[in-house]
């Protein structure tokens, strides 16, 4: 994933990632889908504000992702991951997931800039460079993070980021069937049936996030 210096750049493009960063991505995804257990639960955790969890959509946004994700994945979140009687604690619960899916604060409705806190920011940097990360996008649906541009804002206290989606985003994107290939629980009807062309070795190319 590359950042920029700007608010904005080009964004009529399918991808922000480079043709090598795609293919080392889907290779990444396939080994993920190829060691997966059959019978074992997939569990993905999705990252998002409070003021985004008490919003009307809230309910709607979470139907929408379940929807887009395979079928037997389990959703989880804060209210449902860290109840009452337990504190947040993402070290504890990072081991146990499969993938992240991120909700930002749009710069405006219909945007594809999406701002992430500081919070979500540090839950995607502990996740990017093994598992699938993807933004949804209110009106766009998933979007792997490795097809955004990123950029991270600094602040005095801790910092922020913001993604943003390209414009020509299409959900046949050989980046995400290969993501939601590596989130279908092994054993099922369409396990592995979504993988991309791998390449001939794993890399990491999502360090431009941290």
């Amino acid at each position: 994933m590359q950042t920029t210096p700007t608010d904005l750049l080009d964004l009529d493009v399918e991808t922000f990632a480079k043709p090598v960063q795609q293919r080392r991505f889907a290779a990444a995804m396939e080994q993920i889908a190829a060691a997966r257990t059959p019978g074992t639960q997939v569990k993905v955790y999705i990252s998002a504000a409070p003021r985004t969890m008490d919003s009307p959509k809230w309910d709607s946004w979470l139907q929408q992702i379940a929807d887009e994700l395979p079928e037997g994945v389990e959703i989880l979140h804060y209210r449902n991951a860290f109840p009452d009687d337990r504190p947040y604690d993402w070290d504890a619960l990072v081991g146990e997931l499969d993938g992240l899916i991120v909700v930002g604060k749009q710069k405006r409705a219909g945007s594809r800039v999406n701002l992430l806190g500081p919070v979500a920011r540090l839950e995607l940097r502990s996740l990017i460079a093994t598992k699938p990360v993807l933004l949804y996008g209110h009106n766009l649906g998933l979007i792997p993070a490795i097809d955004c541009k990123s950029q991270v804002m600094p602040r005095e206290t801790a910092a922020r980021l913001k993604l943003i989606a390209p414009k020509r985003w299409r959900r046949d994107s050989p980046t995400l069937q290969a993501a939601l290939a590596a989130l279908t629980p092994a054993g099922s009807a369409v396990d592995g049936a979504q993988a991309a062309e791998t390449a001939d070795h794993l890399a990491h190319p999502f360090s431009a996030m941290r």
